[in-house]
């Protein structure tokens, strides 16, 4: 029997002592506050206080914090200096690591009341965030540091202790519901109905804000709640019901604003109908209806028995640009309270009543399969209660993860192997060199490049190639779900609520109208969550397993078996005139798919040939945050780059002549020029590097200052982004996912690696594929050109210029052009400035 103290209240346990503290604190006591990243102490997302020390829960044994005082962030008082200030900074993406680092903050500023930037820095790169809320945590850690002791940042614990999330039933008697949107009650609250995957992007209150413009109604009344999988809700872009590229708010920008117009408007025909006056003498506010000519004011909530009576009006007028009094405003986001108090439930923290756990040994050899297995040894574990074989793998059946991963351990596997053809990244590269002598899909194919380059006064061409990479998002796979006479049940983080149904249907032989999709909080998408894979392995076990089960991958699962980023080979050539413009530009792509998409070359060129060549060696790839355009704008920038420096112009300068028929494109690029103070003396050993790129409707440039130290290593000291995405529905959480995306993409410009040796992925854990930390992270500009048309993407643009602005600033630093990632300078490079 262990006494432990959690949360200032004694406990005795009786549980295997080697079992690890995090596994007690999440299956024993329910707190999922503290969340799993690795299970290796790597991550540092399941930090938890013990005896006022932080501490990685996941590597510290249950025993060891026998007769010891275990803070987790439950326990943690609500007008705490920290929760209140990460909730006024906005800190949060996905959420997923926001208690750690909560944690993590509490335990510095406790040691140290007014720590350093040094402390700072080293204290908080301990968590890593996959979102890349770095520049937030610093900004509320600096505004704890600074505020006098009797000033606390801005917050109350009614605040804090209010959810903004309410899970509403599909029985719609009791709320009036004009649409598949909205449900409002009687007590004024209105309930939206998200149709969208929230994994960082703020999609639930950028959705409530179109919805409460219309309605007239406040944020603050607004509650949420996670759509079913059902046709209704499919996205008009994309024509599933899909959360990817960039089109949560740009597919909702018409109908979810005539959703609340048509209740707003259903609302008032109600008041009407109620006083008996003409509908046109009536207008609503405030969650009001008023009766101009009377004063007269009834709320939303006491119309709603009468509205369910009323036919729902048709055509509606929505409100101009210059009308909206919510849209254009930086508004709290109404689930980041939820993520800072480690409330909001995602798909690993889903509990059902006799639940099991699984986990999956799968081939580690690409391509391979299972031969035979002996699972004797596993089920001696006390607590596995099946080993199965399943399509990817073999699966351990238990009575918790803990034990799920011990019986796993405990197996013994035979994989068959194809080995004539057993993949490493040579023979993949080699591949897509030979392929490269092959002729293209053509996919763009303006004038005449091929009589433009031999006209041309010079040509030059070039080669750059790009990885395979992971997504790596925090959350690892996970998926709860249960087969029975009734129908099938997944509760899942899921992107892509109309696949999950699909595969769910072929899995279980059963009609889709059976299928419930219980959509989570997602600890990270980035595009992997699109994909399916890890929910049909759930479901093959719920098949044979009479109770719900939860699938949890591990993080080297996670890396080793993921649906990566594709390698890609790009070669271009351009014909120049005499004044070193190109009048032609030939580019071809080699490489799977994916790494065919986001080919953007937006400069006044006459003459354009694109190709693609497809050459997919095997390597399982599924769509990564900014899916090709990530890759393609590497190549595209860097070219364009180099054309300045072998012309001898100004790589500002050389791309405003080549968009002179696209001002608004000169205006994005100037005004990042205009922020970062382009051609204007820096700091001794900095330098400047350029890129711009248009992806999922929005324009977007990137200036990187950049440094280069004595070990040849690459230090990112500033990034200036300008971006041009239209209307700005909630301006902070516009700037939180730039901020996000640049982070993310330089973690793949400096670190980022798949390789892959006799048929195995070589890395598998946060050690081995490092993701950018604290420390690390940049200072970050954000400035926005001005505009009033409908919003483009914002998500994913601010990945694909960030590799190709430090590449063309090492250039303008050692002299030495990197074509490949992550960038790696050799070792003779110098500073050349």
């Amino acid at each position: 029997m262990l006494a432990i103290t959690l949360n200032d209240k004694p406990h005795k346990i009786q549980v295997d002592p080697d079992t690890p503290l995090l596994w007690v604190l999440r299956d024993e006591f329910g707190l999922k506050g503290t969340k799993y990243g690795c299970g290796m102490g790597v991550c540092g997302i399941c930090l938890v206080h013990v005896n006022g020390i932080p501490v990685r829960s996941c590597v510290t044994s249950v025993a060891e914090v026998h007769n010891k005082s275990v803070v987790t962030i439950e326990g943690l008082g609500r007008d705490h200096s920290v929760l209140k200030a990460w909730i006024e900074e906005q800190v949060p993406q996905c959420g997923y690591c926001q208690p750690a680092q909560v944690m993590a903050a509490v335990a510095l500023l406790d040691g140290k009341g007014q720590p350093s930037d040094s402390d700072i820095g080293t204290a908080m790169s301990e968590v890593l965030c996959r979102c890349g809320t770095y520049p937030r945590i610093k900004r509320a850690i600096t505004k704890i540091k600074h505020a006098s002791s009797d000033v606390e940042p801005k917050g109350s614990s009614s605040s804090i202790n209010h959810s903004a999330y309410d899970s509403v039933s599909n029985d719609t008697r009791e709320v009036f519901a004009p649409n598949p949107w909205i449900r409002l009650r009687r007590d004024g609250i209105t309930t939206l109905i998200v149709d969208r995957s929230e994994m960082g992007q703020g999609v639930v209150t950028g959705l409530a804000m179109l919805i409460a413009e219309e309605m007239e109604v406040s944020l603050d009344s607004v509650r949420f709640s996670f759509a079913p999988a059902d046709k209704k809700y499919s996205n008009s872009i994309i024509g599933e019901q899909l959360t990817g590229g960039s089109t949560s708010i740009r597919s909702a920008w018409e109908t979810l604003r005539l959703a609340g117009a048509q209740a707003r408007e259903a609302l008032i025909a109600a008041a009407a109908k109620l006083w008996n006056v003409k509908v046109t003498d009536c207008r609503a506010k405030h969650g009001e209806v008023i009766h101009i000519p009377t004063g007269q004011r009834i709320t939303y909530g006491a119309l709603v028995d009468t509205a369910k009576t009323l036919p729902i009006p048709k055509k509606v007028q929505l409100k101009k640009y210059d009308e909206f009094e919510l849209i254009g405003r930086s508004l709290p986001r109404l689930e980041i309270t939820d993520m800072v108090l480690g409330r909001a439930v995602y798909g690993l923290d889903v509990s059902l009543p006799n639940m099991k756990a699984v986990t999956v040994e799968r081939c580690p050899i690409i391509g391979g399969s299972l031969a035979k297995f002996d699972a004797s040894k596993a089920l001696k574990v006390e607590g596995v209660r099946d080993v199965i074989a399943i399509s990817s793998g073999v699966a351990v059946i238990a009575d918790d993860i803990y034990t799920a991963l011990a019986g796993r351990q405990a197996l013994e596997v035979h994989w068959n192997a194809n080995s004539k053809n057993v993949l490493s990244s040579e023979k993949i590269r080699d591949q897509f060199i030979n392929a490269s002598s092959e002729k293209g899909h053509l996919v763009r194919d303006d004038g005449d490049t091929e009589r433009d380059l031999a006209r041309a006064r010079r040509t030059f061409s070039e080669v750059y190639e790009t990885p395979y990479l992971a997504h790596a998002c925090m959350e690892p796979m996970n998926c709860t779900a249960q087969v029975s006479t009734r129908g099938c049940d997944i509760w899942v983080g899921t992107q892509a609520q109309t696949a999950t149904q699909y595969i769910a249907a072929e899995v279980t032989g059963l009609d889709q109208k059976r299928i419930n999709v219980h959509t989570q909080f997602l600890g990270g998408g980035f595009g992997r969550r699109g994909d399916t894979d890890f929910v049909k392995e759930a479901l093959e076990v719920a098949c044979v397993v009479p109770v719900p089960v939860q699938l949890v991958w591990t993080r080297q699962d996670d890396i080793c078996h993921d649906l990566f980023r594709p390698a890609n080979y790009v070669s271009i050539k351009a014909g120049l005139n005499a004044e070193g413009l190109p009048i032609a530009w030939w580019q071809q792509v080699v490489g799977p798919p994916l790494a065919l998409d986001g080919i953007r070359i937006p400069y006044d060129i006459s003459s354009v040939r694109v190709e693609c060549i497809k050459q997919d060696p095997g390597v399982p790839t599924g769509a990564w945050r900014s899916v090709g355009a990530s890759q393609n704008a590497f190549a595209i920038e860097c070219f364009i780059d180099e054309l300045a420096y072998v012309t001898g112009n100004d790589p500002l300068e050389y791309r405003l002549k080549l968009l002179s028929r696209y001002p608004h494109y000169q205006h994005v690029i100037m005004l990042a020029a205009e922020k970062a103070g382009w051609g204007k003396p820096l700091p001794s050993g900095q330098v400047m590097g350029l890129a711009f790129y248009e992806c999922f409707n929005s324009a977007v440039a990137q200036i990187a200052i950049i440094s280069i130290s004595g070990n040849y290593s690459i230090h990112v000291h500033r990034v200036i982004c300008a971006i041009d995405c239209g209307i700005r529905v909630n301006p902070d959480e516009v700037v939180a996912q730039l901020e996000g995306g640049i982070i993310f993409g330089l973690s793949a410009a400096l670190k980022g690696e798949i390789t892959i040796s006799a048929g195995r992925v070589e890395q598998s854990t946060f050690k081995d594929y490092p993701i950018l930390t604290f420390d690390e992270t940049p200072l970050i500009d954000v400035a926005f050109v001005p505009s009033d048309r409908p919003p483009g993407g914002v998500g994913e643009p601010g990945v694909p210029p960030i590799a190709p602005a430090v590449a063309n600033a090492v250039f303008s630093a050692t002299g030495q052009r990197l074509r490949s990632l992550p960038l790696r300078l050799k070792e003779h490079a110098k500073s050349i400035i």
